[in-house]
């Protein structure tokens, strides 16, 4: 590449190239102003484009989109919510006599079983959730298994036998599952790069909007006594963003990317134009990312084909971006959080005896988590993945290690309020920083880390691999939880420490690049080393505009 700079002549791009004219900074005019970016490109195109008002029309329009596809996580974060809290309702227990079996209450083989029943319907689903997502678009997934946790919501709701309560919670983790691989994968194409943290990492927050609605119904309906309503109640909320999702799935623009795997360019285009472009196709940002899908995307790829998940592991670059997608999905789910399905058998260790008590500690402590996946997600896209995921997996292990040692001290009934307070205390920070860590990275780092065309197919496989991890935490917790009680937490922290060790070096970091500009970064035979990396630009502000070029070196 060449580039000519003075005073008066600043070449913002190649002309051959349509790329960032590099220049060395001692080149750079003295008016420049020199920033660090991970990637030149986008840096270019941000510069010289017209920025997005967060609060403009088209922004609060995709607002709206994307709130529609939130409901998939919305509907996700009312299973482990509500199980949490009807697992510990004497109504619900008695009526299914499983206290009768399990000498601890909500604990034992016949809810790990129970439990269990949505984790296989989820891993059930993994060979038709990629291949749907694939066939009928984003929208079309998320309504299929939008459906699908509709008939599963029924049949808990309305179960009068443990039969039936197994087969619904099987037809919810099926649908669930679905709409887990088609609603990130939808929010992580349509929002624009330099938010795509932020809206992505908002989506599984949501979860936490379906936490609290339901652990909030419960601390009411637990008080009906004599009546089933006290669990069915809660049950049944998981109807509405199901319904939601149902009802608006197609009226939302589909994923601009899909619409390029189909050969559908123009359309593509305009869904770009109104949402990253302030409504012009030629702004800077909108012909890079055109651009960069039509070079990325592959029209006759194996997603193409329902049966062939091959490019998840043919090359390198593959083998290494499914690897960061397992590790999310096993260290999502064996960082502690497990422990949330049995929080009110958690409160009940550390010396809280009344149902009451320990349902309005529950609904607290989803308040409080919902509030640490609120500040992570503001700070994802300043942040970075990295930092996030380390800091908080560590801290997650310091909290979890003192919530063990307050519970095996003063976790006996009477034994000290104070030492048993400062046990619950900690279950809440443990709950904060877990979610600072993992809420708004869980669907987000997956989805990035995928390339487009084995993107459906990889979350599908991501959906398998949480279920799997899931399935051992669900089954092992309640027969932990009662053979050796709170000895089983320390298991979870020696892990959380392993995770530290293999994320410091192994994860990759993606903030500041584009989907498609992470090939490169997986291309490289230090993948960790070069996202790390950062690029100098020089950003000229003249009459005319923004101008920018780029400056060779490298930073760290």
């Amino acid at each position: 590449m060449s580039a000519h700079t003075s005073e008066k002549d600043v070449h913002v791009v190649d002309e051959k190239t349509s790329r960032p004219a590099e220049i060395a900074a001692e080149d750079a005019p003295e008016n420049a102003k020199i920033v660090e970016a991970a990637n030149t490109d986008l840096a270019l195109a941000l510069a010289t484009s017209q920025p997005l008002n967060p609060l403009g029309a088209r922004s609060l329009q995709l607002y709206a989109i994307l709130l529609v596809a939130f409901m998939g996580s919305l509907a996700n974060g009312f299973d482990g919510s509500v199980m949490s809290a009807v697992n510990g309702m004497e109504q619900y227990l008695s009526y299914f006599n499983i206290s009768g079996d399990d000498a601890g209450g909500g604990v034992g083989t016949t809810t790990a079983i129970i439990l269990c029943a949505y984790s296989i319907g989820s891993i059930v689903a993994v060979p038709i959730a990629g291949p749907v997502t694939d066939r009928l678009g984003r929208r079309g997934g998320m309504f299929v298994g939008a459906v699908i946790i509709l008939i599963g919501s029924v049949a808990v709701t309305t179960a009068t036998r443990v039969g039936a309560l197994l087969g619904g919670r099987f037809v919810l983790g099926l649908g669930v599952s679905i709409v887990q691989t088609a609603a990130p994968s939808y929010v992580v194409e349509m929002a624009p790069p330099q938010w795509r943290g932020r809206l992505t990492g908002l989506f599984n927050t949501f979860y936490y909007a379906g936490s609290i609605l339901c652990t909030g119904i419960t601390v009411a309906t637990g008080r009906l006594a004599n009546s089933t309503r006290s669990w069915r109640a809660p049950l049944a909320i998981q109807v509405v963003a199901a319904g939601i999702l149902t009802i608006f799935a197609w009226i939302l623009p589909e994923s601009p990317r899909w619409l390029i795997s189909v050969g559908r360019k123009d359309d593509a285009l305009a869904v770009l134009a109104r949402y990253h472009g302030n409504d012009d196709p030629n702004s800077p940002l909108v012909q890079l990312e055109l651009r960069e899908f039509e070079e990325a995307i592959k029209i006759d790829a194996s997603d193409k084909r329902w049966w062939d998940y091959s490019d998840l592991f043919n090359t390198p670059n593959a083998r290494y971006r499914t690897f960061m997608m397992a590790l999310m999905g096993v260290f999502g789910q064996w960082s502690g959080n497990g422990l949330g399905y049995f929080l009110t058998i958690l409160f009940q260790n550390a010396g809280v005896n009344s149902q009451n008590d320990r349902l309005t500690l529950n609904f607290v402590n989803t308040v409080v988590s919902a509030c640490g996946a609120l500040i992570a997600t503001a700070l994802t896209d300043k942040i970075g993945r990295r930092k996030m995921w380390f800091w908080g997996t560590f801290v997650s292990a310091c909290t979890l290690a003192i919530v063990t040692g307050c519970t095996a001290k003063f976790g006996s009934v009477g034994s000290n309020k104070a030492g048993a307070n400062a046990a619950i205390a900690f279950i809440f920070l443990f709950g904060f920083f877990y979610s600072l860590a993992y809420t708004p990275l869980q669907a987000l780092y997956p989805a990035e880390v995928l390339a487009y065309n084995t993107r459906a197919k990889g979350m599908a496989l991501y959906a398998l691999i949480v279920s799997c991890a899931s399935f051992v935490n669900t089954y092992a917790g309640p027969i932990g939880l009662q053979r050796i009680t709170w000895r089983f937490y320390i298991v979870y922290v020696v892990w959380d420490l392993f995770e530290c060790v293999v994320i410091y070096f192994c994860v990759v970091e993606t903030k500041g690049r584009t989907l498609e500009e992470l090939e490169e970064i997986f291309n490289d035979p230090h993948p960790v080393r070069a996202s790390l990396h950062k690029r100098k630009v020089a950003v000229v502000e003249e009459k005319g505009g923004v101008q920018a070029v780029a400056v060779k070196e490298d930073v760290v």
